[in-house]
């Protein structure tokens, strides 16, 4: 069975927000949560501290401000991150940078950051992911990314650049780690896995509320492009066979109840390979669990080629 990749766009939903005391305290780690609105370390406190301002352009409405880089023997220093859940502590280098996200479109998006720190000669010495929730349109927030702690062989830090941003509606963004959306459902993605032109990416829910929920089948998936618009010319597949009989057998879809605390997966799987043709680039993706369920829209970048097709393995229960 062949399903067209274009489903019709789906209403947000509101993400619960952390409170007011996390949301003043939290600053963006290894892989961090900024709100809008929170009271952030921005570009004056960063220079304020010793930084350096850059004249950054942006890319794509997240610019660098200043970057603050300790003596070239520094002393190890412990760095604090609150959530909403945990207080952690690790060892840092001392290296941060200031930024600024401003949303020039029309509806509040999540954005999700890779910042690269790199030496002397432009080689990335580390890669810092941050998530910047709730920016409104018009709205800029600022924050502060940290580079951590670092290898004694590491080359020297010399600057920092915003390597990648993905932006999705914030009403579909993947709840944040240790939270519950209001549905009791939590949809997520995994890095993937490519082996010989093979990709394969795990589709990931969980049943983090308090009632049994029930699927059958394949998640609904609509292909978008970089503007959140649909991607027309995939053909999106019930099972993997036509795309690789290396994914094991199609197993048939069977329903699948999942009590709270459990979870099950689907599998997206596809080939990059590239013949004739334009090579086709999905970065975001919106899934629905079910008929009815709510969309959340993940980012797992898929590769296409000029295959035209990606297959979907049907809802299994989690091994625990």
């Amino acid at each position: 069975m062949r399903r067209l990749a274009n489903l019709r766009p789906a209403s947000a939903v509101t993400i619960p927000f952390l409170s007011a005391l996390a949301a003043t305290a939290l600053l963006l780690t290894a892989c961090g949560t900024e709100r809008a609105g929170a009271g952030s370390t921005g570009a004056d406190a960063a220079a304020s501290q010793g930084g350096t301002r850059i004249d950054d352009p942006g890319k794509d409405g997240v610019r660098i401000t200043s970057l603050t880089l300790p003596s070239a023997s520094p002393s190890p220093t412990r760095s604090y991150s609150v959530s909403a859940d945990r207080l952690t502590t690790e060892s840092d280098s001392g290296i941060s940078a200031a930024y600024e996200v401003t949303n020039e479109g029309t509806g509040t998006l999540t954005y999700s950051i890779v910042f690269t720190f790199t030496s002397g000669d432009g080689g990335a010495v580390t890669n810092r992911t941050g998530t910047v929730r709730d920016v409104g349109p018009g709205q800029t927030v600022r924050g502060t990314v940290r580079a951590g702690e670092l290898p004694p062989t590491a080359p020297r830090v010399t600057q920092v650049e915003v390597l990648e941003v993905t932006k999705v509606p914030a009403g579909e963004a993947p709840a944040e780690p240790g939270s519950c959306p209001a549905s009791g459902i939590r949809v997520s993605a995994d890095e993937g896995d490519a082996a010989m032109g093979l990709r394969v990416v795990s589709l990931r829910l969980d049943n983090c509320g308090t009632r049994t929920y029930t699927v059958e089948g394949y998640p609904l998936l609509e292909l978008l492009d970089d503007g959140l618009e649909p991607v027309d010319g995939v053909e999106i597949l019930d099972g993997s066979g036509e795309i690789t009989t290396g994914a094991g057998p199609d197993e048939q879809p069977r329903p699948v109840t999942l009590e709270p605390g459990e979870s099950a997966t689907a599998g997206l799987v596809w080939r990059n390979t590239t013949e004739f043709g334009t090579p086709v680039n999905v970065p975001h993706v919106r899934v629905r669990a079910k008929e009815g369920a709510d969309p959340v829209t993940v980012t797992p970048h898929l590769d296409l080629g000029t295959t035209g097709k990606l297959g979907v393995r049907p809802w299994e229960e989690a091994e625990r």
